[in-house]
């Protein structure tokens, strides 16, 4: 029986008949054999039918590797070991939380999602239903299910999406609307009737270890000998690139306003670029002098330029120049949005990485000369 035929997408040669046999040697009995042997067994999130941690790796797995998501997940459990620990927090403790892994929207989905479940009992036990929650696409409910529930469905992340790539030459750059229908229609017809943990982790970590975007591991690969890409030696150029789009450059000053040992930050307004976190005031360079008497009633008594920092988004790239200003006064009360920390503090709280940089170049850098 023909487990994959006649897939037709998008090659050089027009189309691409991908025959993959339905035996002992399937595609997906190679991956799940593979993953067995060699696969990763010791993550901390592994062996467990927990929807909640599940859950919270796959979000924290979002756009960031692995070995970066392991200390924060472990910390973050240990800060809120359950569902409701974490519907009953507030936001700024999430944020404090999440603070250093980027991608700040997720933090504020899985509040929310958090909030969602506890209000519903516990977690969805079907993909479809797990999409309904904020911050879950169909391939994270799709891993979450197989993983907590044993459901039988397919994943397609980025590293999935270049095992499928390489393996049936599927060309064009995934995202691509006719490539990701292809891709989805592959990845559902490929799934085994049983194992699927072990064959959803096996394409996991295929894509992490050995299908690599540099330098694939292919001789440690299972699937080599019906690999497209390695047979026509084209692993260099599959997937192909998302066509390269310059990104616009903005600007921006940051003041860093400081009095008796402390520094004032403000919080950020959500929805936006790190909503909900904590920053240093926004100003007009030519004007900070003005600005922190108008916004904040200081007078600055020195002000000092420190190095600039580059920061990047998806779409778009940052320059800050942070500004040193120590000031006269500091008003009698905090207004709500604002508070005056301590650098050790600020550094514990919900800060953004460019932030966390200022106040590491502050603990190394001596002020400059007043200007």
């Amino acid at each position: 029986m023909l487990l994959w035929q006649a897939c037709r997408c998008p090659s050089r040669h027009g189309t691409l008949a991908a025959i993959v046999t339905d035996t002992d040697t399937s595609f997906s009995a190679r991956v799940i054999a593979w993953q067995r042997r060699h696969g990763r067994h010791g993550l901390p999130w592994q062996h467990t039918r927990d929807p909640y941690r599940i859950w919270l790796s796959e979000i924290m797995l979002q756009q960031t590797q692995v070995t970066a998501v392991v200390p924060y997940y472990q910390r973050f459990l240990a800060r809120f070991p359950d569902v409701a620990a974490l519907a009953a927090a507030n936001e700024d403790a999430v944020l404090e939380g999440w603070a250093g892994l980027g991608y700040y929207a997720r933090a504020r989905n899985l509040h929310a999602a958090a909030k969602a479940v506890a209000a519903a009992g516990g977690f969805p036990r079907t993909r479809e239903a797990m999409c309904e929650l904020p911050g879950v696409g169909r391939s994270t409910a799709a891993a979450i299910c197989a993983f907590a529930y044993g459901e039988r469905q397919a994943i397609l992340d980025g590293n999935v999406r270049r095992v499928f790539a390489r393996h049936f030459g599927i060309e064009g750059y995934p995202g691509e609307r006719r490539v990701e229908q292809t891709l989805w229609t592959m990845a559902d017809a490929l799934l085994p009737e049983t194992c699927i943990e072990a064959y959803t982790q096996g394409l996991m970590d295929l894509g992490a270890r050995v299908c690599v975007r540099s330098a694939p591991r292919c001789p440690a690969c299972p699937l080599r000998e019906t690999c497209v890409a390695l047979r026509q030696n084209r692993t260099a150029q599959l997937p192909a690139p998302r066509p390269a789009r310059a990104l616009p450059q903005r600007e921006t000053h940051m003041l860093v306003l400081r009095a008796c040992g402390e520094l004032l930050l403000e919080k950020r307004p959500a929805p936006g670029i790190w909503g909900g976190l904590w920053c240093f005031p926004e100003v007009d360079g030519q004007r900070a002098r003005e600005e922190a008497r108008a916004r904040f009633g200081l007078d600055v008594e020195a002000l000092h330029t420190l190095g600039v920092i580059d920061h990047g988004f998806t779409h778009f790239r940052l320059r800050i120049h942070p500004l040193m200003a120590d000031v006269a006064r500091v008003q009698a009360a905090e207004e709500p949005g604002r508070l005056w920390l301590t650098p050790p503090d600020a550094l514990g709280a919900a800060v953004p990485v460019p932030v966390r940089r200022i106040l590491l170049m502050l603990a190394r850098q001596p002020a400059a000369a007043g200007t």
